[in-house]
């Protein structure tokens, strides 16, 4: 378990997170959801212990992070947004190097690798270069890396940028499958078809400030299941309800000539742009 204490992280008189409190779960697969600048990617680095906190604390299995636990900060692997490999090494070179970084024995290596690489279906691949790896094999790679040590918990800092569909739902694929494996995975993402895909909560997040955190599905069903469009030439409106019978009622009372009007099922994206849109509900 993960727990959040009144976490806070100032950059001279910018807090970028501020004084948020979030218990996570053992084997969840867990969400942080905001935009560009609300705190996300500083507290993932403070769960790697990259940056430490201003104030408040991070307990794993109730225990204190810091870069001096080195029990607990083994535990922990974190795969960022960027491609953080050298180009020049092939696979398998990127593996036994992850290895010799944690004292990893040969055997143990050569079998970790062997493992992960079927795993991920990169083991056909064993013998390219880096530099000449797809997007979504580099990605594929920086997890099997992450993976190497047996963390209990992973974070993913947009594992997905940059990725084309196929590419996308393919690692989708592998983190439920790591997931079944009751490992804790973080994730940051701007995909909410991506969180409403993969994460058991979510929590949205803006300048700092947490706020409401539950499942895609009870968040999806608090703002109303049902949404209706009306395309206008000035702008596009949505409107939420409970009930699908609500949802057509409404749509009867709109005449023809005033807007294209259409009913579809609402997600995790309209959640996003109605609760930042307007504000979160800070806790």
């Amino acid at each position: 378990m993960i727990e959040l204490k009144d976490l806070t992280k100032k950059f001279g008189e910018q807090t970028a997170v501020d004084h948020v409190n979030l218990t996570i779960e053992t084997g969840e697969f867990f969400g942080l959801l905001g935009p560009n600048g609300a705190g996300k990617t500083t507290t993932i680095s403070m769960l790697s212990t990259v940056l430490l906190p201003t104030a408040g604390e991070i307990l794993l299995d109730g225990k204190p992070l810091t870069r001096r636990a080195s029990a607990e900060k083994r535990k922990i692997s974190v795969i960022t947004q960027e491609f953080s490999m050298r180009q020049d090494m092939t696979v398998q070179e990127v593996m036994e190097y992850q290895g010799r970084l944690y004292y990893m024995k040969k055997a143990e290596i050569r079998e970790k690798t062997e493992q992960l690489l079927t795993f991920t279906d990169l083991i056909d691949h064993r013998k390219k270069t880096v530099r000449y790896l797809s997007g979504g094999m580099k990605r594929k790679l920086m997890v099997c890396r992450g993976l190497m040590t047996e963390p209990n918990v992973l974070l993913l800092d947009e594992p997905t940028a940059g990725m084309d569909a196929i590419a996308r739902r393919q690692m989708w694929a592998l983190l439920r499958r790591i997931n079944n494996r009751k490992m804790t995975i973080i994730l940051t993402t701007h995909y909410m078809e991506e969180a409403e895909a993969l994460c058991d909560r979510v929590a949205l997040i803006n300048k700092g400030k947490l706020g409401e955190v539950d499942s895609p599905a009870a968040l999806i069903e608090a703002l109303g299941k049902y949404a209706v469009d009306l395309v206008t030439e000035a702008d596009t409106k949505s409107v939420y309800f409970k009930t699908r019978e609500e949802a057509i009622a409404y749509l009867e009372t709109i005449p023809s000539e005033a807007a294209h009007a259409s009913l579809r099922n609402t997600t995790l994206e309209d959640v996003f742009v109605e609760r930042i849109g307007r504000r979160l509900t800070v806790r």
